[in-house]
Parts: C-alpha cells; sequence; structure tokens
C-alpha cells in the first residue's frame, strides 16, 4: 500500500510539473516582454509569478509537455481589457529574437499594434514546429527571412500591412504545407520565384500593393488548390499565362495595376473564375469572343488597357455578369443588346473610340 501511495505521489508530482511553465519559457517570455512598450491596455499585466502557462494573457502552453505553444497578441479585439479601454491597440518596441528561445512554439499572432517595428528575427527559421507567422498591421521592416523555408509545418504566413523590403526569398517555395501567403501592402520587390508552383497546398495568394517586377510564373497553374490569387499593384510584366485559365479551383484573379501585355487568353473567359480583374495594364488587341455558359463573373473588369475591335456578341451567352467594365480602351462598334448589357450604366463603355448604342448615344 505504502508503495501505491508513493507512486501515485511521485505521478502526481510529475503531472503538475508537465502542467507549469518551464523555466528556459518563462524566460524567454520575460526577455520577449522586454523588448515591447504597451502603454494602455495592460495587455502584460498577468504576466507575472514562475507560472506561465496559466493566466498569462495570450500565451498558451502544451499541457502535456508544459512548453509554450502559442503567443496571441492582437491590437484589435472583442476581448475585455479593450473593450473596457474603449480603444484599439497600440505597441511599440520590437520582436524580440529570445522568442526563439521557446522551441515548441507552434503559432505566432502579434497583430495590429500599428508601432511594433523592427525585423523579423532571422532565428525564427529554427522553430521546428511552427504553423503560423501572422504579424499583420505593424511596422515592421527588413527582409524575410532567408531561410523561412526551413519551416516545413508552416501553413500561415502574413505580414501583410508593414513595410517589409527586399526579395522573396527562393526558399519560401519550399514551404511545401504553406495554405495562406499574405504579403500585401508592403515594400517587396523583385522578381516572384520561378519555382511558386511547388506551394501545392496553398489556396491563398495575396501580394498587392507591393513593388513585385518580372513575369506571373507559370508554374503557379499547378496549385491545384489556388482560389484567391492577387497579385495586383505591382510592377509585373509580360504576358498573363494561358494556363491560369485551366486552373480548376481558380475563383478570384486580381492582376490589375500592373504592366501586363500581350492579349487576354481566352481561357480566363470560359474558366471557373468568377471575379476577375485586368485593368489598368497594357492588354491589346480583340477581347475573345468566347464567353458561353461556363462564363460566370460576379466581377469582370477590363478597364484601362488597349483593347479593340467590338464587344463580342458571345457576352450575352455567359451565364452571368454581375459588373463589367471596358471603359478607356480602343473598343469600337455597337453595344450588344439584352443581357448583361441591360442594366450597365454608361460608366462602363466611357472612353472607347467609337461604341454606340445603349447606354451611350445611339449609333
Amino acid at each position: 500500500m505504502d508503495a501505491v501511495l508513493f507512486i501515485t505521489v511521485i505521478l502526481l508530482t510529475v503531472s503538475q510539473a508537465v502542467k507549469s511553465c518551464l523555466p528556459s519559457d518563462h524566460a524567454a517570455l520575460l526577455a520577449f516582454k522586454s523588448a515591447l512598450h504597451e502603454p494602455y491596455l495592460g495587455v502584460f499585466n498577468s504576466w507575472t509569478g514562475t507560472d506561465c502557462c496559466h493566466n498569462w494573457y495570450g500565451v498558451s502552453c502544451d499541457p502535456q509537455i508544459g512548453c509554450v505553444a502559442d503567443i496571441t497578441l492582437r491590437g484589435e479585439s472583442e476581448d475585455k481589457i479593450f473593450q473596457k479601454a474603449h480603444r484599439t491597440g497600440y505597441m511599440t518596441g520590437y520582436i524580440s529574437p529570445a522568442i526563439c528561445k521557446l522551441t515548441r512554439l507552434q503559432s505566432i499572432t502579434i497583430t495590429d499594434w500599428k508601432g511594433i517595428s523592427g525585423e523579423i528575427p532571422n532565428c525564427i527559421s529554427r522553430l521546428p514546429f511552427l504553423r503560423i507567422i501572422d504579424l499583420v498591421g505593424n511596422k515592421i521592416s527588413g527582409v524575410i527571412p532567408a531561410n523561412i523555408g526551413k519551416l516545413h509545418r508552416l501553413t500561415v504566413f502574413n505580414v501583410a500591412d508593414n513595410v517589409i523590403s527586399g526579395r522573396i526569398p527562393s526558399s519560401l517555395t519550399n514551404l511545401t504545407s504553406l495554405m495562406h501567403l499574405d504579403l500585401r501592402n508592403n515594400r517587396i520587390s523583385g522578381p516572384l520565384p520561378p519555382s511558386f508552383g511547388q506551394l501545392r497546398m496553398l489556396s491563398r495568394a495575396l501580394l498587392s500593393r507591393n513593388q513585385i517586377s518580372g513575369p506571373i510564373p507559370s508554374s503557379i497553374s499547378t496549385i491545384y488548390r489556388l482560389a484567391d490569387l492577387d497579385l495586383s499593384l505591382n510592377q509585373l510584366s509580360g504576358p498573363i499565362p494561358v494556363s491560369l485559365g485551366k486552373m480548376s479551383v481558380l475563383g478570384t484573379l486580381n492582376l490589375d495595376g500592373n504592366k501586363l501585355s500581350g492579349s487576354i487568353p481566352a481561357s480566363l473567359l470560359i474558366s471557373g473564375i468568377s471575379n476577375l480583374n485586368l485593368s489598368k495594364n497594357y492588354l491589346l488587341g480583340n477581347l475573345p469572343d468566347v464567353f458561353g455558359p461556363r462564363s460566370y463573373f460576379s466581377v469582370l473588369d477590363l478597364s484601362y488597357n488597349y483593347l479593340k475591335g467590338p464587344i463580342p456578341k458571345s457576352i450575352s451567352s455567359a451565364s452571368y455578369i454581375g459588373h463589367l467594365d471596358l471603359s478607356h480602351n480602343h473598343l469600337c462598334g455597337r453595344i450588344p443588346a439584352g443581357s448583361p448589357f441591360d442594366h450597365l450604366e454608361a460608366s462602363s463603355f466611357v472612353n472607347n473610340d467609337c461604341l454606340c448604342g445603349k447606354p451611350l448615344k445611339a449609333c
């Protein structure tokens, strides 16, 4: 009986020890905190005592091994401390490399603090269990870590709305588990990696409002799961790959505000894409006369290009077109009657060479 009691005590002791915070993780979190300043909400007020796995705001641990698994600090939240303060968060400072000492970390979410600057620590690529990096809405600068491709479990990489510069590292295409990539509204330059298609699990690729140049890699079309591709407001050039129109899942394609040239691939107009924006480019030639029952567009924006010739009559056979914009081109001829033209306004057709008919002036 004494032996059974002894073993029970030992097991309880081990269980309690496992569930508490490791001293090394505790030290790493305090070093991480010391690099940040949050003056209004007191999100770090609970970071006291030795057990960082219990009641430390924004910190979660793996209950089995007692290691810090998640850091979740959002500057915009419905949490009570935000409601009480009647304001969103503001935090300055930087993300300390001490975060890399949290060796079992699975997710880093430090978003919408507006004033956090500095760079993404290079050592972050040495955290093998990392699944989520979400740093949207700060003032983080520098470059994407060159060895980020070592994070083979990463599913989300979101650094939108920062001031990150430099090129997209070629190693990023080694992230074969990545499902969500968001680099919007930064200062990223250089070309897209030719091997972009290696991101086999990617469903959303959002890279708008950067300075990305060069061609659109045709390898993108091999990403079977890709549903949303936004490369708008960059400096991309060359033709639009025909293969983009043959992707089975792609529903949104935004390429507006680039320097793309050549003709519009007919494949895009009879694909599964329902939101297609090719406006503000250097696209030439006639609008392909290929529309049919598979053509379903909530948005079709081809404005501000160099398209010529007539509006194809086959567009009336599209199953649906909600918003159509053909303005600011060199189109000529009679606007077809019937759907979808009967619900469009003149602004959809203005500033062409010689279009006529309703809703413009009569021919």
